[in-house]
């Protein structure tokens, strides 16, 4: 997925600066990803040797991440043509996102809204009668959510859809499982990162939070309400669902630094690393000033392509990359 702050650019630096400082230790270790997005950091290190706990307050986030943390070879795909073979139906994703429907919404076509429809209630009628169990389930939802992103009529994020179907969009909708990732089976969660801080221990934690005001849940309602098939209420031309306990305190100015430091606090890890870029919400110094607190601060930093979700007259931006900072603490 194009994701708003995907690490995938930044594996290699990431890899490569955690074996520095740790010592090439971390193989075999518990690795903690606690804003984990899409899954791409700890898929990752997952495949290194580690037991992955990895969380993201988003419910189709932690879809992603219950496939690559806790699925491990082998499983079965034989079910895959059965679901592709499936007629539309008239759900909830065509009723709402679709135009022809008369929702007034463009978000997919009618189409693919209708075929996705009928793969995620098929999902759910085969978990409550048990012929599959949660593993499967898991496989088969986080290849729906990662395959209808692909034939979404947005410019990447859904804050907004486009006016016209573009080309991607128009194209049939089709079920693609994501990989299989080998090693440890680990855990995923979807909580908010100050309560399971709490809760967890490891080797080493990785931090990748958000950088701005943007808030995830408002640029991915869509995926959230196909992840939960939960049927909200939804309000506005976008369709907007009630999403305010997932807004997360470190896109507000003004809650940010305390969240920080309440997980930096509370965290039973011996390496801690931070993730974020010199035009972040937080300034610099105030990451280190925090991070000294707890123990050994270092810096590592990297050019990074910045992401556009938008037309490129519309961005206010002078660079078309921004510095990424691994901030590294050992407590």
């Amino acid at each position: 997925m194009n994701y708003i702050g995907s690490k995938y650019s930044l594996l290699a630096f990431l890899e490569r600066t955690t074996d520095d400082v740790t010592g090439g230790n971390a193989a075999g270790g518990v690795f903690a990803d606690l804003f984990a997005g899409t899954g791409v950091v700890g898929g990752a290190f997952k495949r290194k040797g580690c037991t992955v706990i990895a969380n993201d307050i988003q419910h189709y986030a932690y879809t992603l991440n219950r496939h690559y943390v806790e699925n491990v070879p082998p499983m079965t795909s034989e079910r895959l043509e059965w679901f592709n073979s499936l007629s539309g139906e008239d759900g909830f994703v065509y009723q709402n996102y679709c135009a022809g429907s008369g929702s007034g919404r463009n978000y997919f076509t009618d189409e693919n809204g209708r075929k996705c429809d009928a793969i995620r209630n098929a999902l759910n009628n085969l978990l409550s009668t048990g012929e599959i169990g949660y593993d499967e389930h898991y496989y088969y939802l986080a290849g729906l959510i990662n395959s209808i992103d692909k034939v979404a009529n947005t410019a990447s994020v859904y804050g907004a859809y486009l006016k016209h179907i573009k080309s991607s969009a128009a194209k049939p909708f089709k079920l693609e499982l994501l990989p299989l990732v080998e090693g440890v089976r680990g855990k995923a969660y979807c909580l908010n990162i100050n309560n399971i801080i709490r809760k967890i221990k490891g080797d080493i934690l990785y931090l990748d939070p958000p950088y701005n005001a943007r808030q995830y849940c408002s640029n991915y309602h869509v995926l959230e309400t196909i992840s939960r098939s939960d049927n909200p209420i939804l309000s506005g031309v976008t369709g907007l669902r009630n999403s305010g306990g997932q807004k997360s305190a470190f896109c507000s100015k003004r809650t940010v630094e305390s969240a920080f430091d309440d997980v930096i606090a509370n965290a039973d890890f011996k390496y801690i690393f931070l993730s974020y870029n010199n035009e972040g919400l937080m300034s610099l110094d105030t990451i280190r000033s925090i991070m000294e607190r707890y123990g050994k601060y270092e810096q590592f930093t990297q050019d990074y392509h910045r992401f556009r979700a938008d037309k490129e007259e519309a961005r206010n931006h002078k660079a078309d990359s921004t510095v990424e900072y691994l901030h590294v603490l050992i407590k």
